[in-house]
């Protein structure tokens, strides 16, 4: 994980303070994303005589800074990357595609290759054919081409503030500072690639109307055998040709579907072994520590990647399963009230509301269990992340700022779940009645499920298209449900997370699942006819079942929001509403 922030900027704003003020905040940010090694490095351009107004100043300047979480290579790696005049502000893993091995930085690598590149019009090309989350800032030399952009799905943050009148200069930046006048932040689109000419915009008299003729998108290549990763594959259209359903007990694999089952398990095992595997040692390690964690709900998807990361990690390495409870003063008023207002508001349990034992944490235990059964010496440290009510408020103003622009109340609760759940501070306990002992997770690569609802049909609506248009409606959604990765939240959540120095990594997002998954008839991923717990995400619980996991394949879908109480801490109100 690595910081990016560029800037292009005329002579003027170098005595202007509010300007060189945000600069310097946005710099601290993206170091916080990367406190293993930060380098900034400055171009400057003398602007022709014969191009400026009187009142235009006489230089461009181009600023590079970046911030390196080593998480590859023997050491860390300062950037940006500088070679024959090339510049490259790389934030990204390659898992796929390009061979890395143990002692080597995948940057490093990717730098030698575009610094091969006669014209940047060739990078489309070279970075369909490896596969990972990335973002990247690269400067080309000969032909003076500002080239940026991110993966096909999105998987890591880019933002992008455009010249304006009152704000006269160019920005990109994995993390912004929250709300502020000297820019009008947007997140970079995965769709294209995008360009900007150095030299024409120096020879333009003004940065704000030479940014409109310099600035070009730069169409991503077309997916090929030899560019295999260069955008999502399309979802298979055939529909089911008779109206029994495949699937009658999660307990017995059909014939039809065996090799679809194995076919996912492979894939799967292979994605977590790429993302867990020869991550470096930290100065100050010692042998017991966790390397890798994961946010933890206990339901299906986490599980499956807790017992994958199991799979591939030494047995005497334990490993941190995060997870988040938040202290929500709405639930406890009307949780903990008169017995009438409970069952009113679907508590009806007596028992009054214990604060930090929300839906998620029960689940978390109960598969804790389930995990400790199945996977014998490992430890497993089920770190309760208990967040106070207070905590949260204090914290919220930096919550804001990380996630921006992403800016609603559905924004927030996801945010701060992810923000306090990969601070990784909280408690452990050594048996299930043991007294907790304070802990805080040292591990620097979180696993995330995200990503398994959209590509196998996990969500409510996905059931309701169904009823609504039968197959084909279906088939629509989860081509939409891909269309819509890189446009959600995987920027907002790389923002928040990786504020800690931390780097979330998403196993069911690798494009090699995503070509698997899409290439399956639809009624071979789930089956909206089926009860649930059983129909959504079929395929995923025929594994888990397979692989053991019994309880966690027939656990329901639960939003993080909702199960760690993050959501509606101050009342009800709508989750696309603004914050401000």
């Amino acid at each position: 994980m690595c910081g990016i922030f560029f800037s292009a900027y005329p002579e003027s704003q170098v005595q202007n303070d509010q300007f060189c003020d945000l600069c310097d905040r946005l710099e601290s940010n993206n170091a916080a994303r990367g406190p293993d090694a930060q380098r900034a490095f400055v171009k400057s351009f003398d602007v022709p005589a014969a191009s400026l107004k009187p009142e235009t100043s006489s230089a461009l300047h181009l600023r590079f800074f970046s911030s390196e979480l080593r998480l590859r290579g023997s050491q860390p790696v300062l950037q940006p990357h500088e070679r024959d005049g090339n510049i490259l502000c790389w934030n990204g893993e390659i898992f796929e595609g390009l061979e890395v091995k143990p002692d080597e930085n995948d940057g490093v690598k990717l730098f030698q290759r575009l610094c091969e590149l006669s014209n940047p019009s060739q990078i489309p090309d070279l970075l369909a054919t490896v596969e990972g989350p990335y973002a990247f800032v690269f400067y080309h030399s000969q032909t003076r081409q500002i080239i940026f952009g991110r993966d096909p799905l999105g998987r890591r943050s880019l933002l992008m503030h455009r010249p304006k009148a009152e704000a006269p200069h160019f920005f990109l930046s994995s993390v912004s500072v929250g709300s502020n006048s000297s820019y009008d932040l947007e997140e970079v689109s995965a769709s294209d690639f995008y360009g900007l000419d150095i030299e024409g915009l120096q020879n333009s008299s003004d940065i704000v109307d030479g940014f409109t003729s310099c600035f070009r998108p730069l169409s991503r290549s077309a997916t090929s055998p030899e560019r295999p990763f260069a955008t999502p594959r399309r979802i298979n259209t055939d529909l089911p040709v008779t109206d029994e359903p495949l699937v009658k007990s999660l307990s017995e694999i059909p014939t039809e579907l065996r090799e679809d089952v194995d076919g996912l398990i492979d894939r799967l095992d292979r994605s977590v072994l790429l993302r867990v595997h020869d991550i470096p040692d930290q100065p100050n390690y010692h042998k017991g520590q966790a390397k890798v964690a994961l946010l933890f709900s206990g339901g299906i998807d986490s599980t499956v990647l807790a017992y994958f990361a199991h799979k591939n990690l030494p047995i005497d390495e334990p490993i941190d399963l995060l997870n988040v409870a938040f202290e929500n003063p709405h639930k406890l008023k009307f949780a903990n009230g008169p017995q009438k207002q409970r069952k009113k508001n679907k508590q009806l349990d007596p028992q009054p509301l214990v604060p930090y034992m929300v839906p998620d944490r029960v689940t978390g235990l109960q598969e804790l269990e389930e995990l400790r059964r199945l996977c014998p010496g490992r430890v497993w440290n089920f770190v309760e992340v208990n967040v106070p009510y207070e905590e949260s408020v204090a914290h919220r103003p930096i919550v804001e700022a990380l996630m921006w622009p992403s800016n609603t109340v559905m924004d927030l609760s996801l945010a701060l779940a992810l923000y306090f759940a990969s601070r990784g501070i909280g408690q452990v306990r050594s048996a299930p009645d043991a007294e907790p002992m304070p802990y805080t997770s040292p591990a620097r690569v979180i696993l995330s499920g995200l990503g398994s609802d959209e590509l196998l049909g996990g969500y409510g609506r996905h059931r309701a298209a169904y009823n609504s248009g039968g197959w084909q409606a279906v088939i629509e959604e989860l081509q939409l449900e891909i269309d819509r990765i890189p446009l959600r939240n995987l920027g907002r959540d790389d923002r928040v997370i990786s504020c800690h120095g931390k780097e979330t990594r998403h196993p069911f997002l690798s494009l090699s699942i995503l070509d698997f998954v899409t290439a399956l008839p639809v009624h071979h991923k789930l089956d909206p006819r089926l009860e649930m717990g059983v129909g959504e995400k079929m395929l995923l619980r025929l594994a888990a079942w397979k692989l053991g996991l019994v309880e966690a394949s027939e656990r329901k879908k639960r939003a993080m929001q909702f199960g760690s109480h993050s959501a509606r801490m101050e009342g009800e109100r709508g989750g696309t509403a603004a914050l401000s």
